[in-house]
């Protein structure tokens, strides 16, 4: 089992890694050449082209069964949710095959809102529950 990251805009790398090492787990963390840190935490780090799509193309090629996804991005939790991966936000919101099509869709509408020239809300800020909801549900996932 590893844990891979789409690290780009990941608000909890050192709460995964520090899980990680814990449960004696490879942690790979993928970016792409625009979102190089110049101080990394420790684990793997893998850095892709800026082209679009790039980080979430190496990670379906990369990630098995079995394996921990964390994204925010639902286009690459649907890409790779049939592979049998555990998928979660940085929030700790699990995705999984029951959910995924009301997500998808929920995210549709909003695009199309947008597109209409109608606003939507954007995300709430990202709290300490929050990251406390994703260790909670990431040490579930690894534990098991």
């Amino acid at each position: 089992m590893k844990i891979f990251v789409d690290a780009d805009s990941c608000p909890v790398k050192e709460e995964i890694l520090s899980i990680g090492k814990m449960n004696n787990m490879d942690v790979i963390f993928v970016s792409s050449y625009a979102h190089i840190l110049t101080n990394k935490i420790g684990g793997n780090w893998v850095t892709v082209d800026s082209e679009k799509e790039e980080a979430d193309l190496y990670i379906a090629n990369h990630i098995s069964k079995g394996d921990v996804l964390v994204t925010q991005d639902y286009g690459l939790s649907a890409l790779v949710i049939s592979k049998g991966v555990s998928i979660l936000t940085p929030r700790g919101k699990k995705i999984t095959s029951n959910n995924i099509d009301q997500i998808l869709f929920e995210r549709f509408l909003s695009s199309k809102q947008r597109r209409a020239g109608g606003k939507v809300k954007g995300p709430k800020a990202f709290t300490e529950e929050d990251k406390n909801n994703f260790i909670y549900n990431l040490k579930k996932i690894v534990e098991i």
